[in-house]
């Protein structure tokens, strides 16, 4: 197979285009072409350049307004609401964020809600920036469903994950969870459906609720939840963050992030941001800090988003490898 050596620079340089080419207006096409970046740089292949023809085809059909500008209100002191106007999810939450820190820095504690939205990519990118702005943000996102209840065959949750991001004393993450209720994203099984590659035992289930290995298969049944009934109860604490309070789509009634039919999916996200001066201040530094080493001193243990950390490192130096076949799909895009 043939590829290409990009550096971080100009995945975010092609994805922007690609996504301007197709009638993006360029606030939202640099906020999508970040998160690309930001994808690709810590190792997640399936949300970085792979995704961006996926976004190209959704603003040329309409799944996305790729010229939507997203709308905030703050109806209370500590409440922001954002209507992503069936646009990305990306400015908007960008939209959102503006609001909400210094709000937080005020106040201690606020909540965002994203409505009429969109795929949002790689939770853990978003609250991530929270921590860096010295936040503990918490971050949840809904999306069609794909999760059968345990007992059940059909969907009725998303993967729906959470991510929690948690400062460090000088400017960036201590560490960063991001979890989907599934065992996996759907986005994994995407990918490998794509490039014809069995998914391990254990991910997915047919439509019959049996578990397969053909990722063909597992995307016409559903995902399996991840522990059981306690991955499904996760994704319902979501379903409510994401969904009910902000005034989102259901899962249950959200098109598909995939393909083209279906019209915009109006999902939506929920983000929750602390400042911990407001609360414990410098002991709070000092607690996380005695967190961090006990996971650390142990050997072979990790803490959740060492292996993006370690990705981030080795690819900011190297860059990353892109098929050719992909970049000419992308570069099609590009006026």
């Amino acid at each position: 197979m043939s590829t290409e050596k990009l550096s971080l620079a100009q995945v975010e340089s092609l994805a922007t285009e690609a996504l301007i080419g197709a009638g993006t207006r360029p606030e939202s096409a640099k906020s999508v072409g970040k998160a690309a970046l930001a994808a690709e740089r810590d190792g997640i292949r399936s949300h970085g350049l792979l995704y961006v023809p996926i976004y190209c085809e959704h603003v040329k059909c309409g799944k996305v307004d790729g010229a939507a500008v997203p709308e905030v209100s703050q109806p209370r002191l500590s409440a922001i609401q954002v209507d992503a106007k069936t646009g990305f999810a990306h400015p908007a939450i960008d939209a959102g964020f503006n609001e909400l820190i210094p709000l937080v820095k005020a106040n201690g504690c606020v909540g965002l809600t994203i409505s009429n939205s969109y795929n949002c990519g790689v939770l853990g990118y978003h609250v991530e920036r929270l921590a860096e702005a010295g936040l503990v943000g918490i971050g949840f996102t809904n999306s069609p469903a794909s999760i059968a209840p345990v007992g059940g065959k059909k969907p009725v949750l998303g993967t729906n994950p959470f991510a929690l991001a948690v400062p460090d004393s000088t400017g960036g993450a201590a560490f960063v969870l991001d979890q989907s209720a599934s065992v996996v994203a759907k986005s994994e099984i995407m990918m490998r459906a794509r490039e014809g590659i069995s998914i391990p035992e254990g991910w997915a289930l047919d439509a019959e609720g049996q578990s397969t290995t053909d990722p063909e298969i597992a995307l016409k049944g559903s995902m399996a939840p991840s522990g059981g009934y306690k991955g499904f109860g996760t994704g319902l604490l979501v379903e409510v963050m994401a969904a009910a309070l902000s005034g989102a789509v259901l899962g249950l009634q959200a098109s598909p992030f995939s393909g083209t039919a279906g019209g915009p999916p109006r999902t939506g996200q929920c983000f929750i941001a602390f400042d911990p001066e407001a609360f414990s201040g410098a002991e709070f530094y000092e607690r996380i800090s005695t967190l961090v080493e006990a996971v650390q001193s142990q050997d072979g243990a990790r803490l959740p988003g060492d292996r993006r950390r370690k990705n981030r490192q080795r690819i900011e130096l190297e860059g990353v490898e892109v098929a050719q076949s992909l970049l000419e799909k992308i570069r099609s895009y590009c006026a």
